[in-house]
């Protein structure tokens, strides 16, 4: 069984009286940095000029600057852009500025993984990434819980790496919760692994599939919204609460039965074969290769997908049928997690 950490585990003193720069301020950026201020941490917010998140930084009383003289300040510096903007940023602003045996940190481990930012031998080189979306870091942190973190080490200059992530992970809470220690390596392919194949990618298609087979087969778009998406949500929240066997427990037993006998049937050998084949192709940097030319090309594959998805005939009858529950919450604003700069 795996090590967790926990408030005990943690030498909260190691940042007091040390600065700590975030940059970046969208969903994680701000819950950090607030959560990091009201452990009693001196942070900075570093910002590209002109960015529209400065007077919310501001409003909330922490102070801003620019990326590059908020690391010439600072002892740590966690990067919350995007992992394709962070590369950029690094070279340009935050490379040129950081203090020999400083931090820097991050909450994913994308660009060190797959070496797209190369940080010099006399820096740490640690993650923190908290296992939930940034309002919910900050809502239970002021509740007084926290989210669980993962926390790794890549680079060791200073032999105080890791007990300088736990502080980090104190000062936003995680270790109220539980911290577990891990790799950037692991956290960065079971990541992707994770959404592409289950979360995201795999759980759209596979919603998707089943629209389209019913309403194929002359069923109501009405009825295979409901019975295919709408209905998900009941079935995540048991899984969520009790795992696997607390939702066979919670179902019917024809749903149950026919879970057991039909779902290998859909997730076949075939399946799990290209499931290890996407798994491949994150371990070896393929996907990483790709997804980083894309980036540099503009986008235009990534566009033209959205837009194939965003026309999907499932989305224009969420949407009617969305508009009839009011009690529901929709739409898109504040419900991606990201971080902007």
């Amino acid at each position: 069984m795996a090590t967790l950490y926990y408030e005990a585990d943690a030498d909260a003193s190691l940042l007091q009286g040390k600065t700590v720069a975030i940059v970046g301020y969208g969903s994680q950026g701000h819950a950090h940095a607030m959560n990091l201020a009201d452990s009693g941490i001196d942070v900075i917010v570093g910002l590209k000029e002109g960015s529209s998140s400065r007077a919310k930084a501001q409003n909330a009383g922490l102070k801003v600057a620019s990326v590059a003289d908020a690391t010439k300040q600072a002892d740590l510096v966690m990067i919350l852009a995007p992992d394709t903007a962070q590369p950029a940023i690094y070279e340009t602003e935050i490379a040129p500025n950081l203090k020999k045996g400083a931090a820097l940190a991050f909450a994913h481990g994308f660009n060190i993984r797959y070496e797209q930012i190369k940080p010099s031998l006399d820096v740490d080189v640690i993650m923190i990434a908290p296992k939930g979306p940034g309002h919910l870091v900050r809502r239970t942190y002021v509740e007084g819980g926290g989210i669980p973190s993962w926390i790794a080490v890549s680079q060791d200059a200073t032999g105080k790496a890791k007990q300088v992530a736990l502080s980090y992970a104190h000062g936003i809470g995680s270790t109220r919760a539980g911290v577990l220690e891990t790799t950037f390596a692991e956290e960065t392919e079971t990541d992707l692994f994770g959404e592409q194949v289950v979360l995201c990618g795999g759980l759209a298609a596979l919603v998707t599939a089943g629209y389209e087979t019913l309403v194929g087969n002359g069923y109501q778009p009405e009825s295979a919204y409901f019975e295919c998406l709408h209905e998900l949500k009941l079935i995540v929240d048991l899984l969520y609460e009790n795992g696997l066997s607390g939702m066979w427990f919670s179902v019917s037993e024809t749903a149950e039965w026919g879970g057991l006998v039909s779902g290998p049937r859909i997730i076949n050998d075939g399946v799990k074969a290209e499931m290890q084949k996407v798994l491949d192709e994150i371990q070896n940097g393929q996907f990483a290769k790709v997804w980083v030319q894309e980036n540099k090309d503009g986008q235009p594959k990534f566009n033209e997908l959205r837009k194939a998805a965003a026309a999907h005939p499932i989305e224009a009858v969420g949407a009617q049928l969305r508009a009839m529950m009011p009690f529901m919450k929709s739409g898109r604003p504040g419900l991606k997690d990201v971080s902007g700069g």
